[in-house]
């Protein structure tokens, strides 16, 4: 095959040089770095000092070629001859070009000007103008560094306006009115977007509520788990109602310097009366709204707690005609302080929750909006397929499907990268290139396999949706559910049947490879926690009773002395976990052996296969043949896709220069 040509020239155009734009602080500081290189190396030029009696030899022999008499400094600067500076030494070492000697009046010939002109020696008188361009070398530097400190920092305190004080400045970013994000972008939280449509009203036609005296509420706590939307529906209002928006984040206001935090927020306020009607937004508003007390580290009166003290009184001080609103946000409204969600501050919560069924097929909708996909793509299997996915997550998901399908060079997206971009998200990328040892494959097989047949067979368990055993992530291989409906409630035969699903795989394990593995460890962890959480928090034991023995997540736990409960009832908790845990192993283990002949074509069809839906699960339970291409079959026709496009590679090598198309770069218009 012959070598591949060079292109002669780039294909394209070539990419102009970026311009950069110096501003007067960066000429200053180049200045200022010349002329301390200048003074630098001035000071450091070598100049040989001599007595004036040598200076009398060296005129009288013809070495100096030039002397200059400084009077008011007492001095003669000159040069030597270049000959002089060829053949001098003096101490052993060479002279210097420049010379400089120390006189007293006294010293002098009467007639110095003829006597210098008698050997050759060219002399002016500088007593008038030495001392000024000395001076000035010396303190140019200074001077410079007076004028950018006075520049920068003493001119712009004075302004008002300068670097320093804008440390007490806010930091927020405002939109003004026309905001483009409005209802029609918010979906899944319908709840939470009719109970702030007061807000909107209210700010587009304030005088209905004055005429019955009627106030609106002065600050809304938006509380909810991250990326479900807050933010989002935040810019709606103020989209909707078509006023100002000041953002800002909690951590914005605090600085290292104390009272910083509380000047900025004094500046906030006052720039939102002065926009008035507008809307405050201050997110992850918990950065400095936690609760006051004494703590581990210090108790006293710190940063946070004057920034916090100052929103305190800003908002009290709120009159019924400011007509600015207060929204923030946060995913830990448990740790907030009393004083800031008391009525008459944050008069309302609204709480922002995760989106169920409804909610996140429209979220996939309103993303999908942003690319190509196949029209007969299921958003509401999808939806189905992603319980418990934040808005984020979602937009997340469509995000990835789309450079999915251009990295495959697809011309709209498909269902099949919907499906894969779903599990990167939440479990991270296939890892297909691994190399996995037989055994360990088989073992990985037989695992998922009792996972998948447990998860078909089990009634009050989620339905099945695929299972594969392509390492994803941190995991080996993957069973995967596809909840019918989001579940408000856990029931006690839920449970139990999910108790069963984590044991599939440990006990297929156990039964068909006569041996174990660590490869069970989440699957154990996970069914450790749902058995607690029957007995310590839902009252599902029998033994124990329908009596909540777990403790809840908080700032209080932290100064817990230990558990609400004596020593027999841990042991009796312990007795019923191991209940649950023991009937639901032996459950799995009487149901598998049951089926044998299913587990085994099942985990024959994942070895063959790797990755199974629902519909060919069931088909493989119920005996039938599958009609897909296996792994080896898909690997066969990339290599030779491989190979073919290697192939026409060569047939264009091998077409001589002048026979290939004219580069598009030699033509303007790109015919």
């Amino acid at each position: 095959m012959p070598s591949p040509k060079k292109p002669l020239r780039p294909a394209g155009p070539n990419q102009p040089v970026p311009g950069y734009n110096r501003g007067p602080f960066t000429w200053l500081l180049i200045g200022l770095a010349v002329m301390l290189l200048l003074w630098t190396l001035k000071n450091t030029n070598r100049v040989q000092q001599l007595k004036f009696s040598a200076f009398e030899t060296y005129v009288e022999s013809r070495y100096i070629e030039t002397a200059v008499l400084n009077e008011s400094g007492r001095k003669i600067k000159g040069e030597f001859t270049d000959a002089a500076v060829e053949t001098l030494k003096i101490d052993d070492k060479p002279v210097a070009k420049d010379f400089e000697v120390r006189y007293a009046p006294e010293m002098l010939p009467e007639n110095y000007t003829q006597w210098l002109k008698k050997y050759g020696v060219s002399d002016y008188d500088a007593s008038g103008e030495s001392w000024v361009l000395p001076l000035l070398g010396s303190f140019l530097p200074f001077l410079l560094l007076i004028a950018l400190i006075y520049f920068f920092f003493i001119r712009n305190m004075k302004a008002g306006g300068g670097m320093l004080m804008n440390f007490g400045r806010s930091k927020h970013r405002m939109q003004g009115k026309g905001t483009k994000v409005t209802f029609d972008n918010v979906a899944g939280i319908e709840e939470a977007k009719d109970e702030v449509a007061e807000i909107i009203e209210f700010l587009k036609n304030p005088k209905k509520f004055k005429k019955i005296g009627g106030r609106i509420p002065r600050g809304v706590l938006l509380v909810g788990p991250p990326g479900c939307g807050k933010t989002l529906l935040a810019k709606a209002i103020a989209g909707e109602a078509d006023v100002p928006f000041f953002s800002i984040a909690g951590s914005d206001f605090v600085e290292m310097f104390v009272g910083v935090g509380a000047s900025r927020v004094r500046d906030l306020f006052k720039q939102a009366k002065e926009n008035a009607p507008c809307i405050i937004f201050l997110d992850e508003v918990d950065a400095i709204g936690r609760k006051r007390g004494p703590g581990f580290v210090s108790g006293g009166h710190d940063e946070r707690e004057q920034t916090l003290n100052a929103i305190l009184v800003e908002m009290d001080g709120f009159d019924t005609d400011d007509q600015v609103i207060l929204l923030a946000a946060t995913n830990r409204g448990d740790i907030l302080d009393n004083a800031l969600t008391r009525p008459g501050r944050f008069d309302r919560q609204v709480v922002v929750p995760l989106p169920d069924l409804k909610g996140r097929m429209k979220i996939l909708q309103i993303h999908a909006k942003k690319i190509k996909y196949d029209p007969n793509v299921d958003f509401e299997r999808m939806a189905r397929g992603t319980p418990m996915f934040s808005g984020a997550e979602l937009e997340a998901l469509i995000n990835e499907a789309a450079i999915s399908a251009s990295m495959q060079d697809k011309d709209f997206v498909e269902m099949a990268d919907f499906e894969e971009a779903r599990d990167k998200v939440r479990w991270g990328r296939a890892k297909r290139s691994r190399e996995i040892d037989e055994l360990d494959r088989n073992l990985t097989a037989y695992h998922e396999a009792g996972h998948a047949l447990v998860q078909s067979m089990l009634e009050d368990a989620d339905p099945l949706h695929k299972v594969s055993i392509i390492p994803r992530g941190p995991m080996g291989g993957a069973t995967f559910a596809l909840p019918v409906k989001d579940r408000l409630y856990y029931s006690k035969k839920y449970c139990l049947a999910e108790l069963q699903v984590c044991f599939g795989g440990r006990v297929a394990e156990e039964l068909f490879c006569n041996d174990i593995t660590s490869g069970a460890q989440s699957d154990i962890t996970q069914a450790t926690r749902i058995a607690r959480e029957m007995i310590m928090t839902w009252g599902m034991g029998e033994e124990l009773g329908p009596i909540k023995y777990s403790q809840d997540a908080g700032p209080e736990t932290y100064y817990s002395m230990g558990p609400e409960y004596s020593q027999k009832t841990a042991e009796a908790i312990d007795r019923e976990v191991k209940r649950l845990i023991n009937n639901a192993y032996t459950s799995v283990t009487d149901l598998i052996k049951a089926n044998t002949d299913k587990m085994e074509a099942l985990a024959k069809a994942l070895l063959k296969y790797e990755t199974l839906d629902a519909e060919e699960v069931k088909m493989v339970l119920d005996g039938k043949t599958l009609d897909k291409p296996t792994v080896s079959d898909l690997l066969k026709l990339e290599q030779e896709k491989t190979e073919n496009n290697a192939g026409k590679q060569d047939s264009v090598d091998d077409v001589p220069r002048e026979d290939l198309p004219e580069d598009p770069s030699d033509n303007p218009t790109g015919d």
